[in-house]
Order: C-alpha cells, then sequence, then structure tokens
C-alpha cells in the first residue's frame, strides 16, 4: 500500500548532503538512468551514485554538453533523448532495453520551469510536456526493465512550486485559460507528484517503488527564465547576487539539493515504502489545503483519485499504454 503522508525519522535533515544519505550503502551493479543527468541537481546525483558504483546512463539533448560535462566520472553512458520529442524518448528506452539487463533505478530530474508558452510538435504546453509527459512516456516504456531489476525505485522531481497550482483536467495545456508561467509550472509538478502516487499503486505487485522529491531552493540553471529581481524576491540571493544559504530556510547547495533525490533511490529506511512525496530527507507532512506552511504537500498533489486520472490521461495525450 502507499506509505502514510508523514515523516518517518529518517535520521537526516535539511542540511544533510547526498555524501552524508549514501554513506555506507554499496549499489555495486546496479544499473540507472538520470534524466537531466549533465548539470546542476542533475550532475550531483550522477556523481554521487556513480561512485557507489551504479552505472549511470544520462539522456540529454546536448550529447556535447554532457560529454564535457560528465568527462572523469567512471561509468556513465550518454544517449540522446529529448523530452518533447516522443520518437526520442522510444528511441532511448529501446536501446536501453536492448541491453537486456534490469534497470533499478530512474530518476526524473530533468525539467523545465517558468517559461513563456511554448508548445511541443503536438500542441502540448512545454513545462507539462517536458516535466511531466516526456517523463510519464520514458518511465512506461522503461518499465519491462524496471520490473525485471526485482526492487527497483523511480524518483520523480517535484517542488514546493507545486502549491501554486493542481492539475486542470479541463484545460491542462492552456488551450482556453491565460497562459501563466508560474500556475503551469505548479501544475506540471503537482502532475510529477501524482505521477509517483499512481505508478507506485502499480508499481508495487513488482516491487517497483515510486517517490516524489521537493529538493529545496537551488540556483541552477532552471531558474535561466526568471529575473535577478524575481530571485532575489524569493530569498536566493542577497543584493549583490550571491546565492544565500540556509537549509533552514529551504536554501540549499547542489550536494543538499540533490541529497533526498538520492535518499529516496537508496535508502534502506524506504524498503516497502513508497508513493509519497519527500523533501529534506524524509516523507514530507501532507497539509490541508487552506495551509500556508512554506514546505509539506497540498491535498490535491497527493489525492488517488486524482492520480489515476492523471495517469489515464497521460496515456491519451502520449500514446503509450502502460501494462504491467
Amino acid at each position: 500500500m502507499t506509505s502514510t503522508q508523514a515523516p518517518i525519522g529518517s535520521g537526516f535533515s535539511a542540511a544533510s548532503t547526498t555524501a552524508d544519505v549514501i554513506r555506507g550503502i554499496d549499489l555495486s551493479g546496479r544499473n540507472a538512468v538520470v534524466t537531466g543527468g549533465y548539470a546542476g541537481l542533475g550532475l550531483e546525483t550522477v556523481r554521487i551514485l556513480a561512485g557507489a558504483g551504479v552505472k549511470v546512463t544520462v539522456p540529454t539533448r546536448d550529447l556535447a554538453r554532457a560529454a564535457e560535462a560528465l568527462s572523469g566520472i567512471a561509468g556513465v553512458t550518454i544517449e540522446a533523448m529529448d523530452l518533447m520529442d516522443p520518437a526520442s524518448i522510444d528511441a532511448f528506452a529501446g536501446k536501453v532495453l536492448a541491453q537486456g539487463e534490469p534497470l533499478h533505478i530512474l530518476i526524473n530530474n530533468a525539467g523545465i520551469m517558468a517559461n513563456p508558452l511554448t508548445r511541443d510538435a503536438r500542441g502540448y504546453e512545454s513545462q507539462f510536456s517536458t516535466n511531466h509527459l516526456g517523463h510519464f512516456q520514458l518511465a512506461v516504456r522503461l518499465w519491462p526493465a524496471l520490473k525485471q531489476a526485482g526492487g527497483a525505485r523511480v524518483v520523480a522531481l517535484s517542488s514546493r512550486g507545486h502549491k501554486r497550482s493542481p492539475v486542470d483536467f479541463d484545460d491542462t495545456n492552456f488551450a482556453h485559460r491565460m497562459y501563466d508561467r508560474w500556475v503551469a509550472y505548479g501544475q506540471a509538478k503537482t502532475a510529477n507528484a501524482l505521477f509517483a502516487l499512481q505508478l507506485d499503486k502499480l508499481g508495487e505487485l513488482h516491487n517497483v517503488r515510486a517517490f516524489s522529491v521537493h529538493p529545496g531552493g537551488i540556483i541552477t540553471g532552471l531558474a535561466k527564465h526568471m529575473t535577478q529581481e524575481e530571485i532575489r524576491a524569493v530569498g536566493a540571493i542577497d543584493e549583490e547576487g550571491k546565492p544565500i544559504l540556509d537549509p533552514s530556510k529551504n536554501m540549499k547547495t547542489i550536494e543538499q539539493g540533490a541529497a533526498t533525490s538520492v535518499w529516496c533511490a537508496t535508502s534502506p529506511k524506504l524498503a516497502g515504502m513508497g508513493g509519497v512525496y519527500c523533501e529534506d530527507c524524509d516523507i514530507a507532512p501532507g497539509l490541508t489545503a487552506d495551509s500556508t506552511e512554506r514546505l509539506g504537500v497540498m491535498p490535491w498533489a497527493y489525492d488517488a483519485e486524482a492520480a489515476e486520472r492523471l495517469w489515464a490521461l497521460s496515456e491519451r495525450l502520449t500514446g503509450t499504454q502502460f501494462a504491467a
């Protein structure tokens, strides 16, 4: 069953790093796929997993950039893939499956945030397409390898931004409502959490467990569509433009930000658990709809009915059918 949306006392904190959460864990012989694994949180995630013995595959739109960023990290393979191009997702998944090896870890780390209105070739709004639909299709296509592992974990990067909007099932792609880049981001991040909830429900029988993650406030390339004034307004940088680092206020280093993803992907304390939204290297508390708490997860992002509805919609929009 889906785990209770409440902290378990992990022993870690907002200040814990990737090195802290993986200490003492040997992952030799494991295979992982990390999207967006050549920059920011993804790069740190790849670095720490590879250091623990994992063979990591990084799909990317920019092979040259990824090769430069990942040079010197042993055990990493780079392949072409674009999350807004369904054919490239199928081609990448086909290459992974053709190896005949189990996939123990899938981390859906790549994403875009608050960009101007753009659409993929199908007409789908780009934040929903990139952050959710592309990762949905990827996970479904890779399902045989995840099931083969006999114990796999899928981690979907959500965000505190999910508080900005539930999924609007009447108009997910802003065909009839005014586009708001932050509402679109919030919807996509809610979708990431609901995806993990439903995948966990479907995967539990095969010991494929899924988690969603809020990494914290970290200045990375994800913020490229924000102005300096916007970044300063959320308390991420000071008057001189330097990052403000205070994990107690959710402002983290890259190593602290990637820690929750790594914890969800590897922690023995999560054995037999799944379907929950996590932050600060622990399961987050569930909130009520009127909550003004800075952290925690809103009820629309861990609603089982909404998760099932989103799954069906995603199958229809991507033309990708899940077969357990």
